[in-house]
C-alpha cells in the first residue's frame, strides 16, 4: 500500500492527537519518552526512547513494525475503557544529553521491576549493548519441561496442605523404599 505525503502527514496528525488525548503534556521538543503498561496479571512493561521530536516519534510508533510498535497497535493507548493499554510520558532534555539520559532511564525502569521492551541499553551513537541475549524461542520440549516442573510444584503444594503419604506395607521392600525417597526428593525440590 503506497501513501502520498498528505496521507502520511494526516495519519501522523491523527496519531499525535491520540497521544495528546491520553497525555496532554506531551510536546514535540527533544527528550526522553516512556511507554508503560500493566497487563491483566499485574506484570509491568516499559519502553524508554529518545527523540528530537517526541510527539512525532510517538506517532511514528503507531505505524511502525518494531516490537514496541506492534505492541502499541495490539494493546492500544491507556484510557478508561482500556486500562491495560500503554501510557505515554516524556521529559524534555537538550539533544546532546539524550544518549546519557536514555541509558539512565532504561536502568531506572529495569530497577523498578519493569520488563523492558527495549532491545538495547540505549544511545544512538553506537556502543550500545544488548540488554539481554537474543534467546531463541522456547520449543516444544522446553514447554514439556516447564509443564513438568509446574505440575510437581502443584502436587507438592497439595500434599503439604491436604494429604499424607505412606508406604503400602509395614515392612517396605527395597523398591518401595527407593520410590518413597524419590517421591520425597521430588516434593522437596519444588517447594
Amino acid at each position: 500500500m503506497s501513501y502520498n505525503w498528505r496521507q502520511v502527514k494526516a495519519i501522523e496528525s491523527t496519531n499525535k492527537k491520540k497521544f495528546l488525548k491520553q497525555n496532554e503534556t506531551l510536546n514535540d521538543n527533544s527528550g526522553i519518552y516512556f511507554l508503560t503498561r500493566i497487563d491483566e496479571n499485574g506484570i509491568k512493561y516499559a519502553y524508554v526512547g529518545q527523540a528530537k521530536h517526541i510527539l512525532t516519534r510517538l506517532a511514528q510508533h503507531m505505524v511502525g513494525y518494531q516490537h514496541i510498535d506492534l505492541s502499541l497497535k495490539s494493546h492500544g493507548l491507556y484510557n478508561e475503557d482500556n486500562i491495560y493499554g500503554w501510557k505515554a510520558e516524556a521529559l524534555n532534555f537538550e539533544q546532546d544529553l539524550l544518549d546519557q539520559k536514555e541509558q539512565e532511564y532504561i536502568i531506572e525502569y529495569a530497577n523498578k521491576g519493569y520488563q523492558l521492551r527495549n532491545k538495547k541499553n540505549g544511545g544512538q551513537n553506537g556502543g550500545s549493548s544488548q540488554i539481554d541475549e537474543y534467546r531463541p524461542k522456547k520449543g516444544y520440549r522446553d514447554g514439556l519441561k516447564q509443564g513438568r516442573k509446574n505440575t510437581i510444584k502443584e502436587i507438592a503444594n497439595l500434599f503439604d496442605k491436604h494429604l499424607n503419604y505412606s508406604q503400602k506395607s509395614d515392612k517396605p521392600n527395597k523398591n518401595q523404599e527407593k520410590a518413597m525417597l524419590k517421591f520425597k526428593e521430588i516434593l522437596e525440590e519444588y517447594k
